[in-house]
């Protein structure tokens, strides 16, 4: 199949630059960048990406306009436009149209029994890098971010919401706390929220992310995680204070996941206690500390505990196994 063996050679020919210098990538990319086949210009924009090679700016601008002609049949899947738009975040293209046009590109192509939206990763993309255009005042700015909220994709949200947390300041912590009280969207949606607001605010703001403890469901797990990754001694008392009142079994696995996340001495000896003294959690504590990837020291200790009950050395002999 001839037009098969040509698109191979052009693939070889952009993966052999990697063995060029800096100034003959420039004409092969170029060419490349000028293509037809979608597949062929994002493996040139992202080689481009890789090697820093600003000068190609007019060239990936030119490619990523072109790709909004007839979208369906020119970009399917966007493999074209999401490489172009990473280049362009990656060498901080300060022009916010660009941007605002990725972030408001839907593109449905057929699936078996309807239609799929294949632009998100696009819109995600777009919307992290109007964050870096200097030119769009803070206002104009959330206001772009706001209007995405309502994206059918999750992934998008989630993006956005990180967008707003980049922005990290006082308006964009108030619409993350507004996002999150509303707390109409999806589990993880809300933990992008959560450790937004974790983020820009530090640990001063757990006690106010610790309400949403309270519904002991995939939603306070996304914020139980949050608070954990604070790696704050406060962090792991909010989580212990929780553990004491939860009585669901899978709850309880997720405050003390959480805990041992935390990463701070006195949690892990708070763990090794529970295993020590062969409590109900014990086993819990166990599987808990293995996934937070604890110490050569903990370990040991663990061994040592454990050795004296068959039951619980069993457990630790196959949990490390499996982990």
């Amino acid at each position: 199949m001839p037009g098969k063996r040509k698109f191979d050679e052009q693939i070889a020919t952009l993966d052999a630059l990697r063995q060029l210098a800096g100034a003959d990538r420039l004409e092969p990319l170029c060419k490349a960048l000028g293509n037809r086949n979608n597949f062929l210009v994002a493996k040139a924009a992202d080689l481009a990406r890789e090697f820093g090679l600003t000068q190609l700016t007019p060239d990936i601008l030119c490619a990523f306009n072109r790709f909004f002609e007839n979208p369906e049949k020119t970009d399917p899947q966007c493999w074209a436009k999401n490489a172009l738009s990473r280049a362009l975040a990656a060498f901080e293209h300060q022009d916010p149209e660009v941007f605002l046009r990725g972030m408001r590109h839907i593109q449905l192509e057929p699936i078996w029994g309807g239609r799929s939206d294949t632009a998100g990763t696009l819109r995600s993309t777009c919307a992290l890098a109007l964050v870096q255009c200097r030119g769009v005042s803070e206002p104009d700015l959330l206001a772009h971010l706001i209007d995405l909220f309502a994206d059918q994709d999750k992934t998008v949200r989630a993006e956005v919401l990180r967008s707003i947390a980049q922005v990290g300041s006082p308006s964009a912590t108030l619409i993350l706390r507004t996002k999150a009280t509303f707390g109409k969207d999806e589990p993880e949606v809300l933990g992008v929220c959560y450790s937004g607001i974790l983020g820009v605010e530090g640990v001063a703001a757990i006690p106010w992310v610790h309400q949403f403890l309270r519904s002991n469901d995939e939603t306070a797990a996304e914020a139980a995680l949050a608070i954990a990754a604070t790696h704050s001694l406060l962090a792991f008392e909010c989580l212990k204070q929780n553990l004491q009142n939860a009585s669901d079994p899978w709850w309880r696995f997720v405050l003390l996941s959480a805990i041992a996340l935390t990463r701070q001495e006195e949690a892990m000896e708070f763990l090794i206690h529970l295993v020590q003294r062969e409590s109900l959690d014990a086993t819990a504590a166990i599987d808990a500390m293995l996934r937070a990837l604890p110490s050569a020291e903990a370990l040991q200790r663990l061994e040592a505990i454990t050795s004296k009950n068959i039951r619980l050395s069993q457990h630790l002999a196959t949990a490390r196994k499996s982990s």
